[in-house]
């Protein structure tokens, strides 16, 4: 595979580019768009002078690192102007007081939102889009902008193997050569416990002991229903749609128990000043609905889905190899449908709603030039955190540092290499931004591995996905998306330094059941 000396120097210099940022954005507070710059650059240096890469691989490298930028920042820019057509009208309000009057509890409404409703739009549409369009309805109810930012990242992270269309999970069929069946039913046990997992670190991040212990019945009733849901459907050989119904089950089941007695008591808070009366509920709700038809029928409806994604960027690359004899494959860099793609999905409801709330007259004077100055002072500072981590983490990936990573982590733990296998996944999708990536990159290395030493590779396979789900709430790419439509950009460290130990307890969690699985059964 490659020529390189494996030894602790080099394993750490493999790591440095992900210590420059932790450092950085933890430990000096910087945000992203400062911090990924110089994790940008360590990755280059040391890629160059310790890994045998070329100009000319990380020439290739950056060109995919700018398509996979681009397919993120459809997504950014667009989610952060959905999010200021529907202020600017005072939907976020309107919404806002809804759930007041479903429920007066400050963590069900919490949960329902940032566990339950996330964990719905991530299964049906994707990278960023949950924590992007969620955050800021906390925010517009009253809650406290990090603790939104860091809720969403946790609640949604459960869901993201199976969501999106299970494009996660067919990317770990794709990337191992096994069959759905096969490793369906493991990884959906998996990750049914990290949604109880999930629930309760949301419920944590409120209020810590007394919001865990009294979201606790409600994490219970509906995360059952709801990884049940996902599991019945993932083994079932339905698991394109197995995150979509489970947050849907989800939101039917919130709603019921938010209704019982522990959380209809409570009172009511008041909510952000808002359109009060002029704007209905379903009026405000139109753009979100539209929102959740538009993926669906893009997704599901055939003919639909062959028209919009008619129109693709793709651009073909050569094989490339380190002077250490590191292999990247020929292939595709990643591809971006032109009006298929969720970004052009929320563009389409922006447009909608836009002409929608000024029919109906709930605009004032100068609403277009307040929606595109409030997207640029947000969008501009984390395309540019975006934009530096996903050239970092294209950089390790061609030089070989990611692999040499996770090998290095295989080879070292021995028989504990169960418990370190979802951890693996944590690492792939921190580095970058994906469940889906982290499966490609990690998925044959973990099979292997397994092979080798001679046990389950099911298992092993589920802990990895698992891990790769959860390390979407730690990934600087995601953390940068919600702290940018949640008014919080060059914060993205106070959000990761809240976020990482639950990431990592909770992958834990699941590496202590999968050590387990293989050798108490």
């Amino acid at each position: 595979m490659h020529t390189l000396p494996f030894n602790a120097l080099y394993w750490l210099l493999a790591l440095s580019p992900i210590i420059v940022v932790l450092i950085l954005m933890i430990g000096f507070r910087w945000g992203g768009s400062k911090a990924g710059p110089v994790g940008w650059f360590t990755a280059i240096v040391v890629s160059l002078a310790f890994f045998g890469a070329t100009p000319e691989l990380l020439a290739y490298s950056q060109l995919k690192g700018l398509l996979l930028t681009i397919y993120v920042l459809y997504i950014i820019w667009m989610a952060l102007v959905l999010y200021n057509v529907v202020d600017e009208a005072g939907a976020i309000a309107v919404i806002g007081r809804a759930i007041f009057r479903l429920t007066g509890d400050r963590v069900m409404q919490l949960l329902i939102l940032s566990w339950v409703f996330s964990a719905f739009l991530q299964g049906v549409a994707g990278f960023g889009v949950p924590i992007a369009v969620v955050a800021p309805l906390l925010i517009g109810m009253g809650f406290e902008p990090t603790t939104a930012v860091v809720a969403t990242a946790i609640g949604h992270s459960w869901s993201v193997t199976f969501g999106d269309i299970a494009s996660s999970f067919q990317a770990l069929i794709a990337a191992t050569g096994l069959g759905g069946q096969e490793l369906a039913p493991w990884s959906a046990l998996f990750l049914g416990l990290a949604c109880f997992g999930c629930g309760l670190a949301a419920a944590h991040a409120h209020s810590g002991l007394k919001g865990l212990r009294h979201g606790l019945p409600a994490i219970l009733i509906i995360g059952s229903l709801m990884s049940g849901t996902q599991y019945l459907l993932a083994t079932n050989g339905l698991w394109n749609l197995a995150g979509f119904v489970a947050g849907l089950v989800g939101l039917v089941v919130g709603a019921v128990v938010a209704r019982l007695p522990l959380y209809r008591s409570a009172s009511a808070t008041p909510t952000a000043a808002g359109d009060e009366g002029r704007l209905g509920l379903p009026l405000a709700l139109a753009p979100y609905l539209l929102l959740i038809v538009l993926v669906t029928a893009a997704e599901l409806y055939n003919p639909l889905h062959q028209l919009l994604n008619s129109v693709v960027i793709s651009i073909r690359f050569p094989e490339l190899q380190t002077a250490y004899g590191w292999i990247t494959g020929a292939g595709t860099g990643r591809t971006i449908s032109i009006f298929g793609h969720a970004g052009a999905l929320l563009a389409y409801t922006s447009i909608i709603g836009y002409l929608l709330y000024r029919r109906t007259g709930h605009y004032s004077a100068g609403v277009l030039r307040r929606i595109t100055a409030n997207t640029l002072r947000s969008a501009v500072p984390s395309s540019i955190g975006i934009a530096s981590l996903v050239g970092m983490a294209l950089s390790m990936d061609h030089s070989g540092m990611t692999y040499f990573l996770a090998e290095g982590i295989s080879r070292s733990v021995g028989a504990a290499f169960p418990f370190f296998s979802p951890l693996i996944g944590v690492l792939g999708a921190f580095m970058t931004g994906s469940n889906t990536n982290s499966n490609v990159i990690f998925a044959p290395l973990q099979k292997q591995a397994a092979e080798l030493v001679g046990i389950s590779v099911f298992i092993i396979l589920a802990a990895q996905t698992t891990g790769g789900s959860l390390g979407s709430m730690l990934a600087p790419a995601k953390i940068i998306v919600g702290c940018s439509t949640a008014g919080l950009a060059g914060r993205e460290g106070e959000v990761l330094k809240r976020t990482l130990l639950p990431g990592l307890l909770i992958a834990a969690c699941v590496g202590v059941v999968a050590w387990l699985a293989i050798y108490l059964t």
